[in-house]
């Protein structure tokens, strides 16, 4: 479980540090407040094991700065500057630590520093998916070849995640928790997902749906259910997903957020972030009193226009919040609106 993350002169951060809930991790603020940044850091320190040049090499390629010149992630100054990321999590009773430093003139991976707890950290490696904001399912035929053959230009994040969708079912899953997520699943978005080779289809009583005939709200559902079934989210597990309400009908809303609580109660941390004002709502209004929430607030302080957190477990306490304020203000605005034609 990652329990902490610290940022000094990294990408759009001059301080910031992060205590995170060990269930459900809520980013909101302004566009330009680091939010995905913050998600891709935490993604990068998972698996670093699985990278070949370890963490450093990881978040070069998440964040595949131009170049792949990894001294670009340093905040960017007129003179030299240097930085760094540091994550903290827990393993069994004992808590470690993970920071990778580096300065505007480190142009590979390999010349960054690592210092905590690298042997142990990669010994104990946190199964992890991230959800992109673009839908992949669909482009999911040839594109790790061409991507192994680096004829086209992504971040990490789009080929792991194709590689976790294509992992493949085991059986000896199939525990009662994960078969009515995916009932839950399924009658969302009105059908199963199938495989074959390296296309999906949505199954449903009218057949097979190649997904690149299918509405991009109903790829996104298909493919955490397929997470899901092949046993990617797990207890101990990381779920990482870059605005979830991008292409996803309102409606669904409800059933998406249910499954993510569900899934922290099965020991999954969630990290997401967002814009949607229904999907915090759904979050207030499905959430126990047993369910660890925590929404982080990222805005751009008065003096320092540097990125500050405010952090809560309390919905009605988010400060600051765009979102709120936003909605808040259509609601003025259709009184006052409404206010004017009674006075015509």
């Amino acid at each position: 479980m990652l329990t902490k993350i610290k940022f000094e002169k990294f990408t759009a951060f001059e301080n910031l540090e992060i205590s995170f809930s060990p269930g459900i991790n809520i980013f909101v603020g302004e566009n330009g407040t680091g939010k995905t940044h913050i998600l891709k850091a935490a993604y990068a320190s998972c698996d670093i094991a699985k990278s070949e040049l370890g963490f450093a090499g990881k978040i070069n390629n998440v964040f595949y700065p131009s170049g792949k010149q990894i001294g670009r992630l340093v905040k960017r100054a007129s003179t030299s500057n240097s930085g760094f990321v540091e994550l903290t999590r827990d393993v069994g009773e004992k808590s470690i630590r993970l920071r990778l430093s580096l300065s505007n003139h480190t142009l590979k991976p390999e010349k960054a520093s690592i210092s905590g707890s690298p042997k142990a950290w990669s010994a104990h490696p946190l199964n992890a998916a991230y959800i992109p904001v673009k839908d992949m399912m669909a482009n999911a035929p040839g594109f790790l070849s061409m991507y192994k053959e680096k004829e086209i230009h992504f971040e990490e994040i789009y080929a792991d995640i194709i590689l976790k969708a294509f992992s493949p079912i085991s059986k000896r899953l199939a525990d009662p928790q994960r078969k009515k997520l995916l009932e839950r699943l399924q009658k969302a978005m009105e059908g199963k997902v199938e495989r074959k080779g390296e296309e999906f289809f949505l199954r449903n009583k009218y057949g097979r749906l190649e997904f690149t005939l299918l509405a991009e709200g109903f790829r996104k559902l298909g493919l955490l259910w397929q997470l899901i079934q092949n046993g990617t989210l797990l207890n101990g597990s990381a779920l990482f997903w870059d605005e979830p309400e991008t292409n996803l009908n309102p409606k669904l809303m409800r059933a998406v957020i249910g499954i993510l609580l569900e899934l922290q109660r099965m020991g999954v941390q969630v990290f997401l972030t967002t814009h949607d004002y229904i999907i915090l709502k759904e979050f207030d209004l499905q959430a126990k009193s047993e369910d660890a929430i925590m929404y982080h607030s990222l805005y751009r302080g008065e003096e320092s226009e540097e990125i500050e957190v405010a952090s809560t477990s309390i919905f009605a306490d988010i400060t600051p919040n765009a979102i709120d304020d936003t909605f808040g203000s259509l609601v003025d605005r259709e009184i006052e609106k409404s206010m004017g034609r009674l006075g015509k």
